[in-house]
């Protein structure tokens, strides 16, 4: 119950990445099976290098042969002397092949794509779906027999998806290419994973900063907003990343190399409240990138605020607003830019957002014009404490509370003092020694 409570995502409650496994045939000593791995999230995507998937066997199965997908690991295949599997493991961990790896007429619909899988709002629905086959021996050769692998997992890529265990669901049904003739798989069985941030990372991945047009103050990321760990390896200056960045060089997607901030964050997302029109306002987002080992490809942001529901034009991005299953009339912001990446060296896309205004609920108090939360590529950026937020330059400057306690511990001393002193003097006049 817990892990399905924290991996439970309110903008996107039905998000979930699904493994189908259907067994199409059988074999002397096993089956034949299609597995289709589908990307169910609204504003998740599986970035390169991939997903990766695997299981542990029930017996003592064995892969005679793949197609669309490969085994990172052999295993021991000692006790065979002919007719070599393509996995011996007990635990085989499966990642998709590589584009252009193998030829088109040896391919299997939407296979070998590096393991990159598009979220579901973002593109079209052939992205968010991979496919690959496997041959299975020493297996079960009936409905009866054939036992269901356990210990489902999915890297995507890293740590960050629980899966379920896998459940026996009426067999799937296939139609033809004229759509004419219906064929069933022999069994099927499901895999459901879903995201929790807290398994992804112990830190933020992005941070939020702030300004407006009424204040020259701009409210940064907060300090070491995504943890510092690598305040020690980043880099200050251009000039060093030609030595950095090798040619030959591989990019596993969780190795970063940061600009050094004061926040140490890949991704800053940064909201500036330009102009107050009389019946409109206008707001100018910038991303930027700051890790030189990643580019951001098909990236998508998502932001809340009571007022996205009523935006009427948008520069730059793609915007929609996404299905929000909840009472709340908070409305949600999902932007792209479709067929750009946000690339490595400090890049920076902007955009700028006009919003129709009503006068009953739109305030320049209490920081109302800031988003209420940013997701960038489905993860959560870490907002600034709301006492740091632009004020207004009629309205009274929040006092940050580390000043407010100091000015406090001010008063305590200031008034024990002015007791002390009262009781000292009062002693004395009583002719008894200072007791205070």
């Amino acid at each position: 119950m817990m892990s399905s409570l924290a991996a439970y995502d309110l903008l996107d409650p039905n998000g979930s990445i699904n493994i189908i496994w259907d067994i199409m045939s059988w074999k002397p000593d096993g089956y034949l099976a299609t597995v289709r791995i589908s990307n169910l999230q609204m504003y998740r995507q599986i970035r390169s290098p991939g997903w990766t998937i695997g299981w542990t066997w029930a017996n003592k199965e064995v892969i005679w042969s793949m197609v669309g997908a490969q085994a990172i690991d052999r295993g021991d295949c000692s006790n065979f002397k002919t007719n070599i599997p393509h996995s011996c493991e007990t635990s085989p961990a499966i990642v998709d092949l590589l584009p252009g790896s193998v030829p088109q007429n040896q391919q299997l619909p939407n296979c070998c794509k590096g393991g990159v899988l598009g979220s579901w709002g973002q593109r079209d629905k052939a992205a968010t779906v991979s496919w690959f086959q496997v041959s299975v021996g020493h297996s079960g050769t009936s409905r009866k027999t054939v036992k269901v692998p356990k210990g489902f997992y999915l890297l995507g890529p890293g740590a960050g998806y629980a899966c379920s265990s896998a459940v026996v669901v009426p067999p799937s049904v296939f139609l033809s290419a004229d759509g004419r003739r219906k064929t069933r798989a022999m069994t099927t069985w499901t895999v459901t994973c879903t995201y929790s941030p807290t398994l992804a990372s112990k830190n933020p991945n992005c941070c939020v900063s702030l300004s407006s047009f009424y204040n020259p103050m701009i409210t940064p990321c907060s300090t070491c907003a995504c943890g510092c760990k690598d305040k020690h390896n980043c880099t200050k200056r251009d000039s060093e990343i030609s030595t950095l960045l090798k040619p030959n060089l591989v990019m596993d997607g969780e190795t970063q190399l940061l600009q050094c901030t004061q926040h140490m964050c890949p991704i800053q997302v940064h909201w500036h409240f330009k102009v107050n029109y009389k019946k409109h306002w206008r707001v100018k987002i910038s991303i930027t990138n700051f890790n030189y080992w990643l580019n951001y490809s098909h990236w998508n942001l998502v932001v809340q605020h009571p007022n996205l529901n009523n935006v009427t034009l948008v520069y730059n991005f793609t915007y929609k607003l996404l299905p929000y299953h909840s009472t709340s009339d908070t409305g949600v912001f999902y932007g792209v830019k479709e067929g750009n990446e946000l690339l490595m060296e400090a890049e920076n896309v902007q955009s700028e957002m006009i919003f129709g205004k009503d006068e009953k609920e739109f305030t320049l108090d209490q920081g109302w014009v800031f988003p209420r939360k940013v997701y960038f590529n489905g993860d959560e950026c870490l907002m600034p404490p709301p006492n740091s937020y632009p004020f207004l330059p009629n309205s009274p400057n929040p006092i940050h509370p580390l000043l407010f306690a100091a000015a406090l511990l001010l008063v305590l001393l200031a008034f024990c003092s002015f007791w002390c002193n009262s009781k000292i003097e009062s002693q004395k006049t009583q002719k008894k020694g200072p007791s205070c």
